[in-house]
């Protein structure tokens, strides 16, 4: 069972592996005038998937682990063995291949972790079916089992809530709405800020839309440029739309938008 756990999460990698590709694939395609951002939402979509097949396979695993330590069932333990010892091999080798480059790239090292977390894995299954053979303890293998599903359960949640958050919009994790509205306010001339938004636009990256008052007028072009360039540098905003007004009372967008953000 414990060996079956293994087995359905580095299915549920490969899995995730091929929607990610697809989700990466669709977010390369063009845009057009219906899809002005593309389908770069597809990569989020494939999240989702993933997650969803992540947990449903947890769950698969946790009911059958639960049967049988009520009632156990005799494992070859060798078999097991030596399937979990070719699948620490294989995910040992994958780290190794990703472990240059982890250091400087965030997704890579990303990938690295779950190598190794998945090599780890295939070893606790072969100390799991070397200990039953030494023992005969039968409840073992799916207590190791059942220890598995909830990792994969665990993981598949966080998934599940980060697509849930990008695909509601939320503020991307590693951005800091406050720091963003005061490093906004703190640029010259800058007297007030509203309606501010932040959002995911697929997997990575993100975008920004704001009003901007400068009572002075328009400040020019180098200044929507320099206000970019900073966004992205700071905050890895891809993608900045500001609207400057002047603080008029009178003005439609102040009456209807300000006293809601």
């Amino acid at each position: 069972m414990a060996l079956l756990s293994d087995a359905g999460h580095n299915l549920g990698d490969v899995l995730a592996l091929a929607l990610a590709w697809l989700g990466a694939w669709a977010a390369r395609q063009p845009t057009s005038p219906r899809f002005t951002w593309g389908w770069r939402r597809a990569a989020l979509l494939a999240a989702l998937v993933n997650a969803a097949l992540l947990l449903a396979a947890a769950g698969a695993i946790a009911v059958e682990s639960i049967t049988r330590l009520a009632a156990p069932v005799a494992i070859d333990s060798t078999l097991v063995t030596v399937v979990a010892g070719t699948g620490i091999l294989i995910n040992g080798l994958t780290a190794w291949l990703f472990m240059r480059g982890q250091r400087d790239d965030v997704n890579l090292r990303g990938a690295f972790l779950h190598m190794l977390g998945d090599a780890a894995i295939s070893a606790a299954v072969v100390i799991g079916a070397l200990a039953v053979s030494a023992t005969g303890w039968l409840r073992i293998d799916p207590a190791l089992s059942l220890a598995v599903s909830l990792f994969i359960g665990w993981s598949a949640y966080r998934l599940l809530r980060d697509a849930l958050s990008a695909a509601l919009d939320g503020v991307p994790a590693g951005i800091d709405p406050d720091a963003v509205r005061q490093h906004l306010l703190s640029m010259p001339g800058v007297a007030g800020l509203h309606d501010l938004h932040i959002w995911p636009v697929g997997s990575s990256g993100a975008s920004l839309s704001a009003h901007l008052v400068l009572p002075q007028g328009h400040p020019g072009d180098a200044f929507l440029v320099s206000a970019h360039a900073t966004l992205r540098s700071r905050f890895g905003i891809e993608h900045t739309t500001l609207q400057i007004e002047t603080g008029d009372a009178t003005h439609a967008c102040l009456q209807d938008c300000s006293s809601s953000h």
